[in-house]
């Protein structure tokens, strides 16, 4: 009886990546217009972000369907494997719902759904540990009780270019997006419980830098026995100038830094830069 670990696409896993770390990768959609497609199946990274800064219309983003669980989650029944499944925060999207209707449906103990109450980097940390403590040979109760914990440690934080593309994606209200486009300042932001809250808005790059360096002292202690996210939408100029801070203020290169996808990218917009760890 193995441990099946899945996730979803805005953990920003690659296929190849998934392989090697012994995953399955259920995908949400993004829309444009008329045309649908299932992220990291459908569409790269790059043909994405092509797309969406020449389109008139910002494409929408849309949860799998219990269907997409379905068939995954009756394999591991009849093998009488369990099933870890960690997924997009629920206030973001419909796809922790959608699982567990599958869970219903195929009505078996041993699948175990988390929300995590984040997604993208931070989502990531916890499916990277998730997968460490299954090759340690931790049983699949104590992973969950683990990632339970972790979860509730897992802080991330943002800054954006514009708030226009959350605003648009329903994400964020009018007054707050307004807020973010006067006078070059780059607005600063964290999720906490799966709602996106605003920490400021600075004037230009290193200031918002410095913004979310000051946010870590804010959410606690960054503990180092997990590694640092950092995610970034179409350019990684901001990500790198965030590294090279955080590698001076720390002193680690515990840090691995990668493209944020097109679910997230939808809703961030390019020019996003995103920090993740897990606090003390």
């Amino acid at each position: 009886m193995a441990i099946r670990i899945m996730t979803d696409s805005t953990s920003d896993i690659s296929r190849e990546q998934a392989d090697a770390m012994g995953i399955s990768i259920v995908p949400l959609k993004v829309i444009f217009g008329s045309e649908e497609y299932k992220e990291g199946i459908d569409i790269t990274i790059e043909d994405f972000y092509e797309k969406l800064l020449s389109v008139e219309h910002l494409p929408t983003t849309s949860q799998p369907a219990p269907d997409d669980f379905l068939g995954y989650f009756t394999e591991a029944k009849e093998a009488g494997d369990s099933v870890i499944v960690m997924v997009i925060a629920s206030k973001l999207s419909g796809t922790y719902q959608s699982a567990m209707i599958a869970k219903e449906i195929v009505d078996y103990d041993k699948i175990y759904i988390i929300d995590s109450k984040t997604t993208t980097t931070s989502l990531r940390l916890l499916v990277d540990q998730a997968v460490r403590l299954r090759d340690e040979g931790n049983q699949a109760e104590e992973i969950v009780d683990k990632l339970m914990d972790i979860k509730e440690r897992i802080v991330l934080i943002a800054m954006v270019d514009t708030l226009e593309y959350l605003h648009k994606g329903g994400r964020l209200s009018k007054s707050t997006a307004i807020l973010g486009t006067l006078l070059r300042f780059k607005p600063v932001l964290t999720l906490k419980d799966g709602e996106i809250i605003a920490l400021g808005k600075e004037r230009g790059i290193r200031k918002g830098i410095g913004r979310m360096i000051e946010a870590i002292e804010e959410f606690g202690e960054v503990d180092f026995d997990y590694p640092l996210h950092l995610g970034y939408t179409l350019q990684d100029d901001k990500c790198k100038l965030l590294y090279d801070k955080l590698k001076e203020k720390y002193g680690t290169d515990k840090m691995t830094m990668f493209p944020v996808g097109c679910v997230i990218g939808t809703h961030v917009g390019p020019g996003g830069c995103i920090f993740t760890y897990v606090r003390k």
